[in-house]
């Protein structure tokens, strides 16, 4: 267990925080692994320790360790795991909401102007028409929309990422990039076409099916598995996912 640790962050109240190599841990030990991790979703995780991938965590550690701590907190006074988690995001919100940085962006009313500042480079555009691949700015979409945001994601499971678009967290490691675009294309596609993403919830992680077999997100990590072992399957495969996400319509909200 040598190759997943990087260094050291710090001890507190009983626990050991590092900073470990991700791209490692999705390649051998579980592709589920995101920006953090801890015994209660990974049992190769020692009890006692917290994971941080080390690409996503040098600006966010701090956050991630707090929400930790009080997670456990909360789980101690005897609150079920769930209640603990909700309990934890919302005081991590809260304190990433106090740089000023942040407080400058919220006075932004525009909502394309904000787009604007998390929004930092096309990908793949030679590939695309109606689809728009961007690399996004994730500690900015972690502290305005929603803290768990890891890796990726679209509009059939994040509602602020606009309808046509798909975005790829800068913080990810440049080498897992089409892995997860294939993910979160192969994903997307399917839950345009009626698919849950997880009949356990977003972020309780089942690994079932609904009693169909569907689950767009483990069909979807079933994909990029075979790519993270094959890689010769990525451009073949990143091709054909784009294209079939280019006839995706949009959904009419009115």
């Amino acid at each position: 267990m040598k190759k997943p640790y990087m260094k050291k962050i710090t001890q507190l109240g009983g626990y050991t925080f590092w900073y470990v190599n991700g791209f490692y841990i999705r390649n051998h030990l579980d592709p589920e692994f995101g920006n953090i991790g801890h015994h209660n979703h990974f049992k190769f995780i020692p009890k006692n320790e917290m994971w941080i991938d080390y690409e996503n965590g040098k600006k966010e550690a701090k956050y991630y360790i707090d929400n930790f701590l009080r997670t456990q907190r909360e789980i101690k006074k005897g609150k079920p795991y769930s209640r603990a988690w909700r309990i934890a995001n919302k005081m991590e919100k809260t304190e990433r909401g106090k740089s000023k940085f942040l407080e400058r962006i919220r006075k932004i009313k525009v909502k394309e102007k904000i787009l604007g500042k998390i929004r930092k480079k096309r990908l793949f555009s030679k590939y695309t028409e109606n689809l728009k691949i961007w690399l996004v700015r994730g500690d900015l979409v972690r502290s305005l929309f929603f803290v768990d945001f890891a890796q990726g994601g679209h509009y059939f499971v994040y509602k602020f990422v606009p309808q046509e678009e798909v975005w790829i967290d800068d913080d990810l490691y440049y080498k897992e990039i089409p892995y997860v675009l294939i993910h979160e294309l192969h994903e997307r596609y399917l839950m345009s076409k009626g698919w849950p993403y997880d009949p356990g919830g977003v972020g309780i992680f089942t690994r079932k099916g609904d009693i169909k077999g569907r689950s767009a997100h483990f069909n979807a990590e079933d994909v990029e598995s075979k790519c993270r072992k094959n890689p010769r399957l990525i451009r073949r495969t990143l091709i054909k996912e784009i294209n079939k996400n280019e006839s995706i319509p949009l959904i009419d909200k009115k």
